[in-house]
């Protein structure tokens, strides 16, 4: 009795399969061609034909050594937003003067310090309220970038235009970055000791 059940049992999960495996290769076969679909879609978006190549995220020698000498996190923080602020205004110059090729190598150190910068504070111990306080100071920096920057991404040529539109992305996302700290769980007592 128990073979028979077993038995029966096993051919319903065999008949199950089969069915199943079969509306399985029906669904990726209709599924397949969506998904090229996708891909070269996401490809074209990439770079578009006949724009500028994106400058280089350099630090100036300069720069670095200001940053390097200054040990203390406010003050580095206060400097590197000085600098990246001294980098914007000479883009913003530069874009308005149609000197399109300087006004790319000043908003890839625009770049480079921003990404130093939120470097800087990652490796610091987010454990403190002065670096929270530091990462705040940045993000509400970055917001006020991201309106500078597409500012001069208006008046842009096409050719142009490309590499400053994913730089206002990569600010958005650095700001999600220099927030994210601000909610961890370091930042939220631990009320273990309470239960």
């Amino acid at each position: 009795m128990v073979r028979r059940v077993q038995q029966n049992l096993i051919s319903k999960l065999f008949c199950f399969g089969a069915t199943n495996n079969f509306r399985s290769i029906c669904f990726l076969f209709l599924l397949l061609p969506f998904y090229f679909c996708l891909t070269t879609f996401a490809v074209a978006q990439d770079e578009p034909k006949g724009v500028a190549p994106p400058p280089l995220k350099i630090l100036a020698k300069e720069e670095k050594s200001q940053l390097e000498t200054e040990t203390d996190i406010k003050r580095r923080t206060k400097l590197s937003l000085e600098l990246m602020e001294a980098r914007l205004l000479n883009a913003e110059t530069f874009g308005k003067q149609e000197q399109y090729r300087e006004m790319f190598t000043e908003l890839g150190s625009f770049h480079a310090l921003m990404d130093d910068t939120l470097t800087f504070l990652g490796k610091s111990d987010t454990s403190k309220g002065k670096v929270l306080n530091n990462f705040k100071r940045v993000e509400l920096s970055l917001r006020k970038y991201i309106t500078r920057l597409e500012l001069i991404r208006r008046d842009l040529p096409i050719k142009f235009e490309f590499y400053v539109r994913k730089l206002v992305r990569y600010v958005r996302e650095s700001r999600t970055k220099a927030v994210e700290p601000l909610f961890g769980e370091t930042v939220l007592p631990n009320n273990d000791n309470e239960k």
